[in-house]
């Protein structure tokens, strides 16, 4: 019977050791993705079974944040800009900066752009709401070019690592081919899973011109080159009115 007692008391002292022990090891940490190797306080009976001699336990948290999370507030300004007329802001992205920097950086630098734009966008939406002026609006300009310089530094590299591993420039393989009008268009290739000479919607495509087309491809030409000289005309119209109603104004000469 005394055998009997002990027992039991035993086995309810390990399920709350073990419940201790577990509740100890999920409890998260104060701070966001610092680790620490300092054991959780636990009881007296408890402290030597979960805090064995030997090294440290380490516990971080597998997903690192940002240092700064303020959920919508991300989509306005900063407070101390609310109410001015002029911020200040830096140059924007250029492409020899951005060739310097490693796929990681860039990778980064796209999502802090894109964070950027959609903050001066919701700042534009809400000035047009109240009827006021965007402060700064040159700043949705500058992360524009900023984020197009960047993708093209991105788009050389891929051309460049292409070249090297396929000898190919473009990622689908194409050609300059004229079509039944005698328009030069710009035909990439496909796969097919039949040969060319058996594939009927291949033949559909004729890439090449007949001769019933070659005098409306020269009307087509002669078409252009008057609309193009009817531009230049009314340019220089403009601009002898202009000199004729400011004589001071240095204006150069159309080509």
């Amino acid at each position: 019977m005394a055998a009997t007692s002990a027992g039991r008391a035993m086995a309810v002292i390990c399920r709350r050791l073990q419940h201790v022990v577990r509740v100890s090891s999920t409890r998260p940490s104060a701070h966001t993705g610092v680790c620490f190797s300092k054991c959780q306080p636990l009881p007296s009976l408890a402290r030597q079974a979960a805090c064995p001699v030997g090294p440290p336990v380490v516990q971080c948290r597998p997903l690192h944040t940002s240092t700064s999370s303020r959920g919508l507030q991300e989509f306005f300004d900063l407070p101390e800009n609310w109410g001015e007329s002029k911020v200040k802001s830096g140059a924007p992205w250029t492409v020899q900066l951005l060739r310097s920097k490693s796929n990681e950086d860039l990778h980064k630098l796209w999502y802090l752009l894109l964070k950027e734009k959609n903050m001066l966008l919701t700042i534009e939406q809400e000035a047009k709401r109240q009827v006021v002026p965007m402060p700064s609006p040159e700043r949705l300009k500058k992360i524009e070019r900023s984020m197009q310089r960047l993708d093209l530094v991105v788009t050389e590299r891929e051309t460049a690592l292409r070249l090297l591993q396929t000898g190919q420039e473009h990622a689908r393989p194409a050609d300059w081919r004229r079509n039944l009008f005698g328009k030069v268009v710009w035909h990439r290739y496909r796969e097919y899973a039949i040969p060319w000479y058996m594939n009927a919607i291949y033949k559909r495509h004729r890439f090449y011109t007949p001769r019933f087309v070659e005098p409306h491809i020269r009307l087509r030409m002669e078409k252009n080159l008057r609309a193009r000289v009817r531009k230049a005309d009314l340019e220089k119209k403009q601009l002898a009115k202009l000199k004729e109603r400011f004589p001071n104004m240095k204006v150069s000469s159309p080509t």
